[in-house]
């Protein structure tokens, strides 16, 4: 099993930190962060990866679904 790096971790904190403010941009939508920055978003989880590799050249790429905070479950 691969070894997830401190600097995947440390940009899924961040996310979590500033997902308030998150919600404000990006509502319903996937937002990629690398180095505690959105380097990608869109609808598309695939997509968002995707073009965050291509820009940042890494494999780790944290993912959030940053909700609309209108959805019932």
């Amino acid at each position: 099993m691969k070894k997830i790096s401190k600097e995947f971790w440390a940009d899924d904190e961040w996310a979590e930190e500033h997902y308030m403010g998150l919600q404000d941009r990006y509502k319903d939508e996937w937002v990629a962060v690398v180095n505690k920055k959105v380097v990608s978003h869109g609808k598309s989880m695939g997509k968002v990866e995707e073009e965050a590799m291509i820009k940042t050249g890494k494999k780790e790429i944290s993912l959030t679904f940053v909700e609309c905070g209108n959805h019932v479950y």
